[in-house]
């Protein structure tokens, strides 16, 4: 029974997600916002919600640190791994596609992070401000860094789509907030049943946080992923990907600021996996967006897929 209902809160708090993602879409039609400020910030932003909550409730509320680390940890690579079996899907959409530069920088800022990680894990950079982990502060940081590349870069914008919606901007943002109350209220309930079915299966608290929280808080992700190439609109998807990936990193940075204990718990070996292979997988990306040939449009997101392949069976 608990196996259903996890299936049942994890398909809402998809589509609580994608309804999300359409409202945000008609702000970008009905407002004078920047396309790329809506698009490539705030969509990721809304499409990371859950683990926003999730993060959040499986470390201030359940105290399992361990959780929210395989969380993160777990949705970014499975985000790349998802948005490498697409891209072999539509290998010709990728092609073709112009993609913004800000996803190449974005993507070093991400491996930037997981390089603290890295250290904090290896015991070299484990120094606090207060009771905040200097590394929380450093992705901090480097995220604001990445807004204000993803802010500025015009590089692929497109046409903008005619309007056609009969909702009025007030009416698409207080349905913009229901649903996002909704994905909230969602993401609390699947933490609580994902530690119930962690103990049930003995799993560790890494696998447990990347499989049941890390896929389900990232199924939103993958269905405008797939959207978006589907459509032909390769840079959306890259930019939706990118932004979700270092955004889901400060998630992790707020979580260290509010709970009293530490965060950056490397006790799994199943993270650490993660960790590593996120850490593989980040600079395979970048060389796929740098060089488009006909070799790295395979052999990359092959090589991204046998990382996440790795942390399953390792």
């Amino acid at each position: 029974m608990i196996y259903l209902a996890y299936l049942i809160i994890a398909a809402g708090v998809v589509i609580f997600s994608v309804k999300a993602s359409d409202y945000v879409d008609l702000l970008d039609k009905k407002t004078s916002l920047s396309g790329a400020f809506i698009g490539g910030i705030m969509l990721s932003a809304v499409t990371s919600l859950p683990e926003l909550f999730t993060s959040i409730s499986a470390t201030v509320l359940l105290h399992q640190p361990g959780l929210c680390l395989g969380n993160i940890l777990g949705s970014d690579l499975f985000n790349m791994a998802m948005l490498s079996f697409f891209l072999l899907l539509f290998t010709r959409t990728f092609g073709k596609a112009a993609l913004s530069s800000s996803h190449r920088v974005v993507t070093l800022f991400v491996l930037a992070c997981y390089v603290l990680l890295i250290l904090d894990w290896r015991g070299i950079f484990q120094f606090h401000i207060l009771s905040v982990s200097l590394t929380s502060v450093c992705i901090i940081i480097l995220y604001i860094f990445g807004v204000k590349h993803m802010s500025s870069d015009n590089s692929g914008a497109e046409e903008q789509e005619e309007d056609t919606s009969p909702l009025t901007v007030r009416q698409i943002a207080v349905r913009f907030v229901a649903v996002s109350i909704g994905i909230v209220v969602l993401s609390i309930i699947i933490t609580y049943i994902t530690d119930d079915i962690s103990v049930r299966l003995n799993l560790g608290q890494g696998m447990a946080g990347a499989l049941f929280l890390g896929i389900a808080t990232s199924l939103p992700e993958a269905a405008s992923t797939a959207t978006l190439l589907r459509m032909g609109n390769a840079d959306i998807a890259f930019g939706n990907i990118v932004g979700s990936n270092i955004f889901n990193l400060v998630i992790m940075a707020v979580v260290d600021i509010l709970y009293s204990g530490n965060v950056y718990h490397f006790s799994d070996p199943q993270t650490v996996t993660l960790l590593l292979c996120g850490a593989v997988a980040l600079p395979t990306m970048w060389v796929m967006m740098k060089f488009r040939n006909r070799w790295t449009k395979i052999v990359c997101p092959v090589l991204i897929l046998a990382c996440y392949g790795v942390f399953l069976f390792a």
